[in-house]
């Protein structure tokens, strides 16, 4: 289970060290793709291999499943991190996530993945999501705690 937040620096090569807790948890084999708000997502296989399932299984005639397939697959890289738990982030992935080389780096564990956040769109997403959770007390209900 990733759970959390962390800061790190990306090295000038693009590399990642990914929290010791985290690495503990990640299989020998990750996917790393675009996240739906501007984010990195690290899938562990087993998480991967079932969304992936499930994006598959969308009708290709339908305009929304196409478009979901080309966001979720089309950047998409097996990764697997060297000896001293870095993850190299593709050049394209960085790009899409505002991550330069030497930059800071969020480190969100999501309960079964993991999200990489350049901090200035973490601190707009996490503030925007926190009002928008306190504002409607209805989703706390359909937790049925």
């Amino acid at each position: 289970m990733f759970l959390g937040q962390f800061s790190y620096t990306l090295d000038d090569k693009g590399r990642l060290t990914i929290p010791s807790r985290f690495r503990e948890e990640l299989p020998a084999q990750i996917v790393v793709t675009r996240g739906l708000d501007r984010c990195l997502v690290l899938y562990p296989i087993d998480v991967w291999k079932e969304i992936s399932q499930k994006v598959t299984s969308l009708p290709i005639t339908d305009p929304r499943g196409r478009a979901l397939r080309r966001v979720f697959f089309a950047d998409a890289a097996d990764a697997e991190l060297d000896r001293q738990g870095r993850l190299l982030i593709p050049d394209r992935l960085r790009e899409y996530a505002g991550l330069d080389v030497s930059s800071d780096v969020v480190v969100v564990g999501l309960d079964r993945f993991i999200e990489l956040w350049s901090p200035t769109r973490w601190e707009v997403q996490s503030n925007g999501e926190m009002e928008s959770v306190s504002e409607d007390p209805a989703i706390w209900g359909s937790l049925q705690i």
